[in-house]
């Protein structure tokens, strides 16, 4: 096996297509997202005589907490030990050249004691935070809309048809100008719900990225032409991605049917996925998951299990990014 940088967009796409395309964050766009944000970026593929196995984005975090090299949701293609430790050794080369830290990936293989064996034997250990979802939930496409309906829990299906009678309207919409309504119910979920938010600036520069390329969506659900639920879908070949949401509190379950509009327009773009993100995992994620979890579960599908984001350490330096990022999963409720 040899590693190389790929710098074409048509051959990465192509082989992230191949793979089902199952996160937006090896996608092209998220790399180009992270150069908004001022971090630098490297494309890798790992070839296996001449043919290309896998692909990894690989982010250059240096922040106050700590310099490492971080894989969200990578590496992209048949995952085996020997394409792990192929990697590893060259990120390792790549991360002593530039006074990195630590490394740290959040594969979307599963969670089980074998692959935990695997990634222990290979010298990593489990970040003591999460930096992506981990464990997502997935409904499936591949049935008739009323068949999706059936599918879901009866409150579920009860919302989404009452909604709709007393008169709320979902929208979906690719003008820009719509993030500033995002915002403002934005804000007002924060501060109801009590997490930590994205910037504007990361919200914004999010939508514009990946709108650029046709792949993104802002859903916003009004009732007598007022805003009470937001959402901005992403999209991959294969999948409609939840990333961010917003609601006001009301006594129109607004997101309900909102999410029900999602899942049709990913119907009608081919999608065989809707992703709903993240859900709880007790000991990783905030206690106060409870609800977001259930509504989203309510939809049917099933539960994605990952195997926890690992780091390989490389210098002592990482200790104090661990005991900031215990500290910050502290704050977090976790």
């Amino acid at each position: 096996m040899i590693i190389k940088e790929i710098n074409d967009r048509a051959a990465w796409q192509k082989f992230f297509d191949q793979q089902g395309s199952p996160s937006f964050l090896q996608s092209w766009e998220w790399g180009e997202f992270q150069k908004t944000l001022h971090y630098k970026i490297v494309r890798l593929g790992v070839y296996n005589q001449s043919k290309l196995a896998a692909v990894a984005l690989v982010i250059k975090i240096d922040s106050k907490r700590g310099s490492f090299l971080f894989v969200p949701h990578g590496p992209i293609g048949k995952i085996t030990k020997p394409l792990i430790m192929q990697l590893l050794n060259y990120l390792i080369t790549l991360a002593r050249n530039e006074n990195f830290s630590f490394i740290r990936i959040s594969p979307l293989v599963e969670d089980n004691d074998s692959n935990g064996q695997l990634f222990r034997e290979m010298g990593f250990r489990m970040a003591p935070i999460y930096m992506n979802a981990e464990n997502s939930w997935i409904l499936p496409l591949d049935k008739t809309e009323d068949e999706l309906l059936a599918g879901m829990r009866k409150t579920t299906r009860y919302l989404i048809r009452k909604t709709a009678r007393d008169g709320l309207v979902v929208t979906q919409s690719i003008d820009k100008k719509k993030i500033a309504g995002f915002l403002k119910i934005y804000k007002e979920t924060v501060d109801r719900e009590n997490f930590v938010a994205f910037s504007d600036r990361y919200i914004r520069d999010e939508f514009k990225t990946f709108n650029d390329v046709g792949n993104a969506l802002i859903f916003t659900a009004k009732h007598n032409n007022e805003v009470l639920a937001s959402a901005i879908i992403l999209f991959s070949a294969s999948t409609a991605f939840y990333h961010q949401g917003a609601s006001t509190h009301s006594k129109i379950p607004a997101p309900y049917l909102l999410q029900w509009e999602a899942i049709k327009e990913a119907k009608k773009r081919g999608c065989r996925y809707y992703n709903f993100w993240g859900i709880k995992i007790p000991g990783r994620t905030p206690k106060n998951w409870d609800g977001l979890t259930m509504f989203k579960m309510g939809f049917g599908g099933y539960e994605a299990k990952y195997i926890p984001t690992q780091d390989f350490v490389l210098s002592p330096k990482y200790y104090f990014t661990f005991v900031c990022e215990k500290i910050l999963a502290w704050k977090r409720g976790v």
